[in-house]
């Protein structure tokens, strides 16, 4: 085995640990490095601010929006910002009493947990977590049957902040508990750019600005794409020997990976072809349009549908999801005239209204 070596050993562990720390520094690590959501940063500078006079921690916090978008860096900043540790877990992690218990009780003051996908955690787990928000308090109950019995355990004051891409699927109960509640929205191309430029800094790859536009505007309007496409583009770079990355070798790259110059891959024209071939281009039920992608109806409207409804190719009625023009000409196809009438009628309708 190669892993026998102690050398080989030594040399993957080095491998890892230097992949771990790429991933950290390419995060930014204050709010001033942080590119783009201007107006979050300032709420949550004065939000920080404000609390350190006051000598407390920041107020429970909750982030949603689109994956990729950065609720995990803004977690990290707060931490560093508020003098704390940040403390990392998931809401499906959380299966027991006793896996929140443990966490919490390892809390220091001013520290963050950070709860990733809050909305999926278990009832019972969320019922705990009411205490611990408000009181600063967790209760548990020790033993089954005429011997259990009720520990209640003092906790220091912490900030928690969850982070969520299904805002709708979080109970009131639990969403009324966070002071702070703040959407994330997409980026522009701009600030994918400004992204896409620190990112290569920090890697170490030399990238002409042209190129860095390239990739900012193939990025679906999230930093994580735009990084990840970044990374290839180097990767392609580097088997070309190619010193500094230029216009056409990034087109070349992000060509091959199938993203085309509006920044929609196979997956989206997938979708905007079964919608426009298949159903006339709607409107047309989500679980139906799951069923012929042989895809997840959650994974449509989270990863697919943001993108395509931001780029106007896509709109969400209440009869369905529905093709614009916009989608016709995108795919080069001439508009049904099904899509026509249907559109016409509609339009009447709502006149009529």
């Amino acid at each position: 085995m190669i892993e026998d070596n102690p050398q080989n050993k030594k040399l993957i562990e080095t491998m890892r640990q230097e992949k771990e720390e790429e991933s950290f520094t390419i995060r930014p690590q204050s709010l001033g490095d942080f590119i783009g959501q201007t107006g979050l940063k300032d709420k949550l500078k004065i939000y920080m601010e404000a609390s350190v006079l006051r000598e407390e921690p920041l107020d429970h916090t909750l982030f949603y929006g689109p994956p990729g978008l950065g609720k995990t860096t803004l977690a990290g900043i707060i931490a560093k910002e508020m003098k704390g540790n940040l403390r990392v877990t998931t809401g499906p992690a959380l299966e027991r009493a006793g896996d929140l218990a443990a966490i919490l009780s390892n809390i220091q003051p001013n520290d963050v947990l950070f709860i990733d996908e809050i909305h999926r955690m278990s009832a019972n787990i969320e019922e705990i977590l009411y205490s611990a928000m408000e009181d600063f308090a967790l209760s548990i109950i020790v033993g089954k049957g005429p011997l259990a019995r009720s520990i209640r355990l003092s906790l220091p004051r912490f900030t928690l902040i969850g982070a969520t891409t299904r805002l709708g699927l979080l109970t009131s109960p639990l969403r009324a508990r966070f002071g702070i509640v703040e959407q994330l929205r997409l980026y522009s191309p701009d600030e994918l750019t400004d992204i896409v430029k620190r990112g290569a800094a920090v890697l170490g790859v030399k990238i002409l600005d042209e190129a860095a536009v390239e990739i900012g505007i193939r990025s679906r309007g999230t930093p994580r794409v735009a990084l990840r496409l970044l990374r290839r583009v180097r990767d392609v770079a580097e088997v070309k020997r190619v010193g500094k990355v230029e216009p056409d070798l990034a087109r070349y790259a992000l060509d091959m990976l199938g993203v085309d110059s509006e920044g929609l891959d196979e997956g989206d024209r997938k979708f905007l072809k079964a919608l426009v071939e298949l159903f006339e281009g709607g409107p047309v039920g989500l679980s139906t349009l799951a069923a012929a992608l042989n895809e997840d109806a959650q994974t449509i409207e989270d990863i697919y549908e943001p993108y395509l409804i931001q780029k106007g190719l896509l709109e969400r009625t209440p009869r369905g999801r529905k093709a614009t023009r916009g989608t016709w000409e995108y795919l080069c196809i001439p508009v049904s005239q099904y899509f026509l009438q249907n559109s016409q009628t509609q339009l009447l309708t709502e006149e009529d209204l």
